[in-house]
């Protein structure tokens, strides 16, 4: 007889943008993201920080002060890294998992790179002129929009091996 606890593919694909989320260093907002094919392979992940070559210790990390003085110029988003990051170019009616709704830039990398569905876990920042401009564009696209709701409020990685 089969195992009955194994978790769904919604949990696993989100698991997986959480897990890359642990990446992050930024100090105050830790953001993952998964791409998942039609065939449900994973062919993209990536998480929120600066880009390749570009010292995360030499640039600032602050939500506050002047532009230049934030980390808002320098950090490359989770959806946009994980779409840079993929293993293919083609990411037409992909569905990209993310713990946080996307912003409207990522919105714009979203459409651009043909994915169909955001999957997103949580939409902290549903009131603010950004998301709102995102999701007027995600569905102005023919992107679906859908809130991943856990099947449990947790899962634990463990490493031992005993």
């Amino acid at each position: 007889m089969k195992r009955q606890s194994y978790i769904s593919w919604d949990d696993y694909f989100m698991g997986v943008a959480l897990l890359s989320a642990q990446r992050s260093k930024d100090p105050n907002t830790q953001v993952g993201a998964c791409i998942v094919s039609p065939t449900k392979k994973i062919v993209g992940v990536g998480y929120n920080g600066f880009p390749i070559g570009v010292a995360d210790d030499e640039f600032p990390w602050e939500r506050e002060g002047d532009f230049l003085d934030t980390k808002y110029p320098y950090v490359c988003h989770a959806e946009l890294n994980a779409i840079l990051n993929s293993i293919s170019r083609d990411l037409t009616d992909c569905s990209i998992y993310v713990d946080l709704f996307p912003c409207n830039e990522c919105a714009k990398a979203i459409i651009q790179s043909g994915i169909r569905e955001v999957v997103y876990l949580r939409d902290k920042y549903a009131d603010t002129d950004i998301v709102k401009a995102s999701k007027a564009m995600l569905r102005s696209a023919g992107v679906a929009l859908r809130q991943h709701t856990p099947s449990k409020p947790s899962l634990e990685l463990n490493f031992s091996t005993t």
